[in-house]
């Protein structure tokens, strides 16, 4: 491995590739701990530390909105704008006949995507203003007609903005999806933090135990993430004109987890939502508003974990059947194949194939729903059956995140070793 890596920086093209992305997080980086000002640090901390829902934007800027930083939205708002997009296309005819116009159709879906995003840093950075000014940790007055409220405002969103176009520097001249390495930055950011508070009061043995779940949880993210289905494909001679296209034989990858994070990134936001209302209205002079705000917190709340587990893996494995059916859609498929002169053996093209793919489809989401899950709700159990690690965070979102981020790159980088005749780092 070490060899591959050298074989990597001694490709001019490919060292200045890894060096461009190493400089952007460098950047990136440095801006996280750029502060905005009109916040109050001590109770900036107390705040995120009693909030779940902010604690998880915060995971995904890496610390950057806990320290209320230029780039303390991070990129939330063009994630948020690329699934918009992605689930608007599924329904929106305009939007998927350009979809199936190839890359001019992707360039204007981005163009888009992009336009999106600006709003919603907006409206999101109105939103963390106002919660934050609720929650007394604003020292600044708060009023859109307030230079200081619109200067903080237009400051998120351009942080947002700023990170969106880094993102895309290292798609086009880095390696690896650019918005997936500022994520991947900003969750890796974190583990100074976390060694530090461990080296506070350390553990030998909850770090011995956190070791071998944590390998065997990257083990096992590397092995459902990299697994698939192979649909055998049959390609038909074909005649066009006075040429003869000699039939060939290839597969249909379907993976087995097609969603990707996105259903723990649903579930979490939709299952926290309800009791982040509860928690404004548990302080209300009016007792029957007040008990029913304490009730949903105390029951739907991460303070109880059989109930906000048990929703969490639920919401978690339905949001996977809901989004792979967005993502993969085997009456399209069929239809390529039959318009292709591909057929699967056994199979009559059209309908049948149609029903086939989608019955593959079902079953094998089983297992990609079922892994997710666990992921997701993995850190609860570890903090009910082990308490010692619950210090460690091991979060399997984060690490879902991370290793998938990795496997991708190291992809990557294994193609452009091997136009070189390199021996790469995958054997």
């Amino acid at each position: 491995m070490f060899d591959s890596i050298l074989n990597a920086f001694r490709a001019p093209d490919i060292r200045r590739r890894i060096l461009f992305v190493l400089g952007v997080l460098i950047i990136f980086r440095a801006l996280a701990h750029v502060p905005v000002p009109g916040a109050d640090p001590t109770k900036l901390a107390q705040f995120f530390k009693d909030n779940a829902l902010f604690g998880l934007l915060d995971l995904f800027s890496g610390g950057g909105l806990s320290r209320f930083s230029v780039v303390g939205l991070g990129v939330n708002p063009y994630i948020n704008a690329s699934i918009i997009m992605q689930l608007m296309t599924g329904v929106i005819p305009a939007l998927t006949a350009l979809q199936r116009e190839g890359e001019y159709g992707r360039n204007k879906i981005n163009q888009y995507t992009r336009y999106l995003s600006v709003p919603l840093a907006v409206l999101q950075s109105y939103g963390f203003l106002a919660v934050l000014n609720q929650a007394g940790v604003l020292n600044t007055h708060f009023d859109l007609a307030s230079f200081e409220t619109l200067t903080q405002i237009v400051t998120l969103t351009a942080g947002s903005i700023l990170l969106m176009w880094l993102g895309e520097l290292i798609t086009e001249k880095g390696i690896g999806n650019g918005i997936s390495f500022i994520i991947f930055a900003g969750i890796v950011g974190r583990a100074p933090q976390a060694i530090g508070t461990f080296l506070d009061s350390p553990n030998i043995a909850a770090l011995a135990l956190f070791a071998v779940f944590g390998v065997a949880a990257i083990a096992a993210i590397v092995f459902i993430t990299e697994g698939q289905r192979r649909i055998p494909i049959q390609y038909a001679s074909r005649v066009r004109g006075r040429r003869m296209y000699q039939g060939g034989t290839t597969f249909l990858p379907l993976r087995v987890n097609q969603a990707g994070v996105i259903p723990i990134i649903f579930a979490v936001s939709i299952l926290l939502f309800p009791s982040q209302i509860a928690g404004y209205f548990a302080q209300s002079q009016v007792t029957l508003v007040k008990d029913i705000a304490t009730f949903f917190v105390n029951t739907f709340g991460p303070s109880n974990l059989v109930v906000y587990g048990s929703l969490y893996f639920l919401l978690t494995v339905g949001f996977t059947y809901f989004y792979t059916a967005f993502t993969f859609k085997p009456d399209e498929t069929a239809e390529q194949l039959r318009k292709n002169g591909g057929f699967i053996p056994g199979i009559r093209p059209g309908r049948p194939t149609q029903d086939y793919l989608a019955r593959v489809v079902n079953r094998i989401t089983v297992a990609g729903a079922l892994f997710l899950g666990i992921v997701a709700v993995s850190p609860y159990l570890f903090q009910a059956f082990i308490p010692s690690l619950a210090g460690l965070s091991l979060g399997g979102t984060s690490i879902l995140i991370a290793v998938s981020v990795v496997v991708e790159t190291m992809k990557q980088l294994e193609a452009q070793l091997m136009m070189r005749n390199y021996e790469g780092f995958i054997r």
